[in-house]
């Protein structure tokens, strides 16, 4: 009856199957897949944002009032600036229940929970987030939390792109591409920066680099991108005036500017999770009134310091245009750290990526001001300073040096200060690599236990190499001719020898494609040259980086597969005597028949005589 075509022949159902498996199976599947997470984050992004603007305006009666100063509601003009201390507990009475009851994750800023979901969990993402996270955040926001857009539109972006995946039902490879797709158009239609999302994506999401998955990350980030223009427009988000350079010399200010940055950025991170304990010590009832209870308190900071309004993007631009004093850039600067930490610590819902640029735009202008005064002559207008400080305060606090230039330069739309910026976003990128273990978005990971910066490891690599490591190849002297080193080579099982000196110390290892490629030199010495300048084993020994008895097998694999031959030799833990030679064979067995060890050698000690040259 219903199960063919017309003509008797293929039945619907395998048509539509068929169709299905291409979409899921295929690359052209995938890109189309790619497209339509673009266009649902695109569309995602428009309404996100239009209901930021709908709560602040019903909120406040102002478009934003982080700029608006002590003002009245217009709704309310008898409660004067006053009504800013029930507007977060309203709020609160409302998503604290929504996010409680519907999506726990939709909590806080949202990036490290789709970093979780694609790390561990294999994208899966449930399709209410993005519903809930919008509603949430977007009142955590209009009504005066002072976190950003951008955490939550990555997971709103995140979450349509993972439940488009698991419609088609791919594979959970191809499920964290689109996963990373739907945050990349999220970033990119929000704040009109296509190459942010993409970087963003790549670098933080997927935290991995390959042409299938960028091509598609791409394709969806623009086609967001142009859906958000054709809301939003295509002007640069932020506007700024244009900066030049006075004198190199500056470079050397950027550079601390680049340190500064990076210390507040990672004492943002400490004071965020800090204020979460707190909150979490302290509140004692049930979850779903936390936001309630605590936007009495943020209330009180809104009703002293109005700037911290929201995202706060008007007072940011007001900054680097130096219209504020530099006490009054470092009140905004520590007040923001304590408004964000608050407003996610008492359940609030919002990214940290804005008030990180923010904090950086009050320290860089500060700066900024201050060098300027000490020396006018030499350095640029402060709010040079301040475009760069929002890049390094971003660096040291999330340590994503590709994504904080690129967005960055996108916002602003402004060139001429990217090898100011490019300075000091490096700068404060190595030194919060070097002084801080997590990132504000992979610490709140560790915390529950999840390190995403350490891939699990096969328990059976975390063997040492002196359990599998064979006796060390009969070596070759030094002095020995390249044609007879070449020869004993070829003999060899390994591809590659071992070289020792005239006084029996190791020099390196010759491979047998370097003995081949010498030996094809035409351009090699010949006669008296030769004479002078023989070819030996010694002249083309190498030294790969060392492997030890007492290195794990992991590391020994990640070593042999990166360099020429079947094998390796083994030194002791002094790294001062050969000790063995291991093989990829070796390792790999380990990992095919974890019930047998591999013969351990004794040392090789130079006493054993090398090779004598001919």
């Amino acid at each position: 009856m219903g199960g063919t075509s017309a003509g008797g022949g293929i039945p619907v159902e395998s048509g539509a199957r068929g169709l299905v498996t291409k979409v899921r199976e295929t690359q052209w599947g995938l890109v189309m897949l790619a497209l339509a997470a673009g266009c649902g984050a695109g569309l995602g992004a428009i309404v996100f944002r239009l209901l930021i603007e709908a709560f602040t305006h019903l909120f406040t009666g102002h478009d934003d009032y982080s700029a608006a100063g002590h003002a009245a509601n217009p709704h309310l003009p008898w409660l004067g600036p006053f009504f800013v201390l029930a507007v977060p507990v309203v709020a609160g009475l409302v998503y604290g229940p929504l996010v409680h009851r519907f999506a726990p994750e939709a909590r806080g800023h949202g990036v490290p929970e789709v970093m979780v979901a694609v790390a561990q969990r294999g994208g899966r993402i449930g399709a209410q987030v993005a519903l809930v996270k919008s509603l949430a955040s977007a009142l955590t926001i209009g009504s005066g939390g002072s976190v950003g857009r951008e955490g939550p539109i990555v997971q709103i972006g995140a979450a349509l792109g993972s439940t488009l995946g698991r419609v088609a039902r791919v594979a959970e490879s191809r499920l964290r591409i689109l996963v990373a797709c739907g945050a990349a158009g999220g970033i990119a239609a929000t704040f009109n920066a296509p190459l942010a999302g993409v970087f963003f994506a790549m670098e933080l999401i997927l935290r991995d680099y390959t042409v299938e998955s960028f091509g598609v990350v791409v394709l969806a980030s623009v086609t967001a991108s142009v859906i958000g223009r054709a809301a939003f427009g295509s002007a640069s988000f932020m506007s700024l005036p244009d900066f030049h350079m006075n004198h190199p010399v500056e470079y050397l200010l950027f550079a601390v500017l680049g340190l500064v940055g990076a210390l507040v950025g990672m004492g943002f991170t400490r004071v965020l999770y800090a204020v979460e304990d707190v909150c979490d010590r302290v509140w004692r009832g049930p979850e779903w009134l936390r936001p309630a209870v605590g936007g009495v308190l943020l209330g009180g900071l809104l009703l002293v310091v109005p700037q911290m309004y929201g995202v706060g993007y008007p007072v940011l631009e007001n900054a680097v245009d130096g219209k504020y004093v530099i006490g009054f850039l470092l009140v905004l600067l520590v007040a923001k750290i304590a408004a964000t930490s608050l407003t996610i610590g008492i359940g609030g819902s919002g990214g940290v990526f804005a008030p990180s640029l923010f904090m950086g735009a009050m320290l860089g202008s500060a700066f900024g001001a201050a060098v300027h005064q000490l020396a006018p002559s030499v350095t640029s207008s402060p709010g040079a300073y301040g475009l760069v400080g929002m890049g390094a305060v971003f660096a040291g606090a999330a340590r994503a040096p590709i994504t904080a230039v690129v967005i960055l330069f996108e916002l602003t739309g402004e060139y001429s200060i990217i090898l100011p910026m490019m300075t000091a976003i490096v700068v404060a990128a190595l030194v919060s690599r070097h002084l801080s273990p997590g990132t504000i978005y992979t610490t709140k990971l560790r915390r529950r236990g999840v390190d995403l910066d350490t891939p699990p490891v096969d328990a059976r690599l975390t063997r040492h190499v002196d359990s599998v490591m064979q006796p060390v190849p009969e070596p070759l002297s030094g002095a020995l001719p390249l044609e007879a080193a070449s020869r004993l080579l070829i003999l060899s099982e390994h591809g590659a020898l071992p070289v020792l000196d005239d006084h029996g110390a190791y020099q390196g290892v010759i491979t047998a494609r370097a003995a081949a490629e010498a030996l094809a030199d035409t351009e090699s010495p010949t006669g008296a040259d030769a004479a002078h300048h023989p070819r030996t084993a010694g002249t083309l020994a190498q030294l790969p980086t060392p492997l030890t008895t007492g290195m794990q097998l992991a590391d020994a694999l990640h070593v042999l597969t990166t360099t020429d031959g079947t094998g390796l030799p083994v030194l002791d833990d002094e790294r001062t005597l050969l000790a063995g030679w291991v093989t990829h064979q070796a390792v790999l067995r380990v990992l095919h028949t974890p019930a047998k060890v591999g013969a351990t050698a004794k040392p090789f000690t130079a006493d054993a005589d090398p090779l004598p040259a001919p």
